[in-house]
């Protein structure tokens, strides 16, 4: 079945009889108005939206599975050995960066909070580029532009977040990106990430330079 095809979906998971569903993978935001292909339920459902976003369209999708007796798992369930641990998990972390790590949690949890996005690069106190509709891999682009040198990329999650269905990720694509920007410090919200192929992740982030920092979202 293609995305968008919800009716497809609901009947599908009603012929297994599903006690229980878990979403995977990834749509980006631009997919969400470009490419699907709606059946009459999710034409439907998106005509009922006031506000179209990942948050409003996903949690409708969420509540029609719920709705046919189906409970929507949390997306990180198996996921414990994937998830940003606590502190410094590859490279240094000098304590000087601290309280600009700090900042850009601040500044992060209040951009989530609007519902404008989930990353934000900041350098010495300074935001360089926070995230928008355009995604993290556009973000850091834009970064880099400007001098980089000790600047950090912080992702953090929004403070009702649902985790059925919105899972913030870090994989080697974004390393690259980093890499590209010379941005050499990542740090993301514990327990809330998903370090894709966490293993390899740490290798690659090595090779390049790249320190990874595990930090506690509900303190900000």
């Amino acid at each position: 079945m293609k995305v968008g095809q919800l009716g497809k979906l609901l009947k599908a998971l009603k012929k297994f009889d599903a006690a229980y569903a878990v979403m995977a993978g990834q749509i980006t935001p631009g997919k969400l108005f470009k490419g699907l292909h709606p059946d009459l339920k999710a034409v439907s459902l998106l005509a009922s939206l006031k506000r179209k976003n990942a948050e409003t369209i996903f949690g409708a999708i969420a509540k029609e599975i719920t709705s046919i007796d189906t409970t929507l798992l949390d997306a990180r369930i198996f996921m414990d050995e994937d998830l940003a641990e606590h502190g410094t998990m590859c490279g240094k972390f000098p304590k000087k960066y601290q309280p600009w790590l700090e900042h850009g949690m601040q500044i992060a949890t209040q951009i989530a909070a609007l519902d404008i996005g989930q990353g934000v690069v900041v350098r010495k106190g300074t935001v360089l580029a926070v995230e928008a509709f355009e995604g993290t891999d556009a973000m850091l682009e834009r970064a880099g532009q400007f001098k980089t040198k000790e600047a950090i990329f912080v992702k953090t999650v929004k403070p009702n977040q649902d985790y059925r269905f919105d899972v913030p990720v870090l994989g080697t694509r974004t390393l690259e990106k980093l890499a590209q920007a010379k941005i050499l410090t990542a740090a993301v919200a514990v327990n809330s990430t998903i370090l894709i192929e966490k293993e390899q992740l740490m290798k690659d982030a090595k090779d390049k330079g790249i320190s990874l920092v595990g930090f506690d979202a509900t303190v900000v």
